[in-house]
Order: structure tokens, then sequence, then C-alpha cells
């Protein structure tokens, strides 16, 4: 017997070929068959035909077993190939009407939608462009930089970032429309970074402002600005991550509003809105890390609108903040090693006193140490300058001052700043020499005393 899985055939066969049953050495002859066959019934002698299984149903089931593996990717060939052999394909188009964004009026009671804010707002942003030139040992060196700013009257007042128009010598306010216009500097505040311009325009619309102090951390904020200087107003949105968050900006503590919108150069200066339309801060700076090679994403900041609305309004009235509080003393940073090699205590060291100022009123005099600010500790000027910030002038403020090897307390009421010094840095006071190079004519005098030890900038109080 010849069993072949391939051709699905059984028989038995000859040497000759032919087809029939082997026969056996007990196998009976054809006349014991016969014998067999009258003596009784006998079983029937079965003659081996080859069977030949249905391939055509076998190739059947095997296809309907490959498409079913196959799965919907075959089938949808094989639907599209359909659908093609039919003569005629179809694609979906959407009938959708576009949206339209409805022009809505900032009340403080409307809750707007981000489309709406937008339109609401963005004629009322600004793209500013200023230039400045330095004299650098005798040759005149001119820079450019970019920033935005939002309206805060029809008569065309201005407000923007300190930073963003500070030593310029040109500024350059352009509207939504594309009109430009040069502006005037009315006034800044660096400590507080703002600054109030002035264009010839009327009929200008202006911002709402609204309340800071009512932000919760998770409310919706936006931002509309310049990022990098040339992407023109365009917004970005995010959530208020914090309030009342303190960072230090260049040696210059703020209290901000900490916002994961996203903020990039260019954006300084321009109004961060709530979900009203109201401005409810100032954008003003973003988070970069030290490190070149650590990117950091989600971490801008706002100047609260309650924090300086009285002094831009101030500095629109008078040119410059009339009631910051002032002390009337040039001071510098008394860290732990330069107190160790003197024998003092950190701190803010007083190396000068204004005659009739604040601090001399008091009793504040060359040498001594100021450690503490109302219930403030002080280990540096931004220290101090952080803690000046809440008062005004004609406040009276408890100081702790070490002196002579003693704590003592003595109360200052403090000053406000002259017009003149309104411009002068609060963490670099700078003088110009006859090349017009700055330089600062007591950070020797702290070398002398302190050696390698001087460490942070003198500073003349000005905050």
């Amino acid at each position: 017997m010849y069993n072949d899985e391939k051709n699905l055939y059984h028989y038995t066969y000859r040497k000759d070929g032919s087809e029939t049953a082997q026969p056996e050495s007990n196998h009976p002859t054809v006349d014991e068959q016969i014998h067999n066959y009258q003596a009784g019934p006998q079983q029937p002698v079965q003659e081996m035909k080859p069977v030949k299984k249905d391939r055509k149903g076998m190739k059947l089931v095997a296809l309907a077993l490959v498409c079913a593996l196959l799965g919907g990717a075959v089938g949808g060939g094989i639907v599209w190939g359909v659908g093609r052999s039919g003569g005629s394909t179809s694609v979906n188009v959407s009938s959708r009407q576009a949206t339209e964004v409805a022009l809505k009026q900032v009340d403080g009671k409307t809750e707007m939608s981000d489309a709406e804010v937008y339109a609401a707002t963005v004629n009322s942003t600004v793209s500013i462009n200023s230039t400045s030139t330095t004299n650098f040992y005798g040759h005149q060196v001119q820079s450019a930089s970019a920033g935005s700013g939002f309206i805060l009257t029809a008569d065309g007042y201005i407000v923007t970032n300190h930073h963003v128009i500070d030593g310029a010598s040109t500024v350059k306010v352009t509207l939504y429309n594309g009109d430009t216009y040069d502006a005037a500097i009315i006034g800044s505040d660096e400590d507080y970074d703002i600054a109030v311009l002035k264009i010839d325009a009327s009929g200008l619309q202006p911002v709402t402002v609204g309340d800071s102090d009512k932000l919760n951390v998770g409310d919706h904020v936006l931002a509309i600005g310049n990022p990098l200087g040339e992407l023109t107003f365009s917004m970005s949105g995010g959530m208020v991550s914090c309030v009342n968050r303190a960072i230090n900006v260049s040696g210059t503590p703020f209290n901000m509003i900490q916002t994961d919108a996203s903020i990039n150069p260019g954006n300084s200066g321009g109004p961060l809105l709530n979900s009203y339309g109201e401005v409810v801060g100032i954008v003003s700076a973003k988070y970069s890390s030290d490190s070149s090679e650590e990117s950091v994403e989600g971490l801008g900041f706002a100047i609260p609108i309650n924090d300086v609305m009285s002094m831009i309004e101030d500095i629109m009235t008078n040119g410059y903040v009339t009631d910051k509080p002032y002390l009337g003393v040039t001071a510098g940073t008394m860290n732990a090693q330069m107190a160790q090699q003197t024998g003092l205590t950190e701190g803010v060291y007083i190396y000068s006193v204004e005659e009739g100022g604040a601090a001399a009123k008091a009793g504040i005099q060359v040498g001594d140490v100021i450690t503490k600010v109302g219930d403030t500790t002080i280990t540096s000027m931004e220290d101090l300058t952080a803690a000046k910030k809440p008062y005004s002038a004609g406040d009276t403020t408890e100081f702790t001052i070490y002196r002579q090897g003693k704590t003592l307390t003595v109360n200052v009421t403090w000053d406000s700043v002259p017009a003149d010094q309104q411009t002068v840095s609060t963490q670099d006071e700078s003088t110009q020499d006859e090349s017009g190079n700055s330089y600062n004519p007591y950070e020797d005098f702290f070398d002398y005393f302190f050696g390698n030890g001087f460490s942070g900038s003198s500073s003349r109080d000005a905050t």
C-alpha cells in the first residue's frame, strides 16, 4: 500500500503499473474464491480504486481563512477595489459653516471664548521697537530691541516694561492696523519694571484693567504680544500656575503671577488677560536655566496689575513714581565671608549716609549693618529692596542694625525718591568718566577693606 499525502491517492499496483490488489502468499486463487462463494456467503472482495479529495472545495476554504487572517486591511482594499471597479469614488467633505467670532465689549461681566478675547483686545495691543546708542571706547554702537505693550488711554498712553525701552534713543510703536508712531518716554521705574510711553494719536481702543487680586491658581489666562520680535500679535494661553510668586530678575526681587502660557523674548510688556478680556498683569519674564543644556518651558511671569497701577498713574502725571520709599544711603551686601573677615555680621553694610535724609534722621551711621526691616531678615541688597517695596514715602518702619558688636533698633520714616534718582539702578550705582565708560567709585573701597571677599554690587539706595 502506498500513501502519498501530496497526491492524495491510495492504491496497489503491479510492477507493470496496472492497478490491482497485490497477491499475498496465502491469498486464495480464483477457483478457491468461486468455491468459497458457492459454499456460503463471504465478505465481498473490495476493489481498491484511487480516491481523490475535492481540491476545489479545499481551495475555497483556504481562501476564506486567508481573508479572515488578513482582516480589515485586506478587506478595506477589496472594498476600495470594488468601488473602483464600479467606476465611481467619493470623498467626504465637511459642509460645516465657518464659525464667526462675535466682537464683544469687555465689560467685566461677560466671559468670552479665547477667540472672542483676542478679537476684543488685539486692537489694544502694540508692538514696540527701540534703538539705543552706546559709547564703546569712543565708538558709537547701535543696538535694537523689540517688545510689546498695551494702550491704556484713547489719547495714546501706552504701558510696557522698563527693560523694553531702557537706554533707548528712539522708540516706535506699531498698532494692529499697521500704523506706526514715534513714541515719547514719559517715565519708567526699574524696580517695578514698568514704563509709560505716549504717542500722538486719538480715538484709540484702550484696554480694560482688571483685578489681579481675584486671580486663582488654575484660572485661564491669555498673553498677546510679539514673540521673537517678529511674530507680531500672537496669542498664547495657559493657566495661572501660582500667585504671589517671589522671583529674582537680574538681582531685583519681584512679586509675580506665574503662568504656563508660552512666553518668549518680545512678549515683554504685553498684556496678560483673563477670560473676561481684562488686563490682570504685564508680561515681564520667562524663566531660563543657567545651564545651556537644560531647556525650561511653561514658566512665564507677569507683574500683577494691582501692584503697579497707582505707580503707572503717578508716572503719567509726574513722570516718575513720587511716593517710592527712599532711605538715603549708599550700601552694599555684607555676605558671610565678609562678615567673618571683619568681625561684623551678615546684612547690608552702610558706607555713606546722605545729610538730612531718612537714614540720617533715624540715627543710622556709616559702618552700621542693617539686619532686619520690620520682621524681614536682611542678608543682601536684594533683601533690602524687596523689604522696602510694600512701603510708601511717609511710612515709618523699625530697623534692626548691628553696630560695634551690639544690636540696636531705630525707627525710620521713609523719604520719597528724588526726581534725579528715578533712573538710577537700584543694584548698581555707576558713574561715567570723561570717556563715557562706567565705573563704581565704591568698589575699590570694598576691595581695599574686604579683599576678594567683596561680593555683589554696591548700591545707592533708591528703591
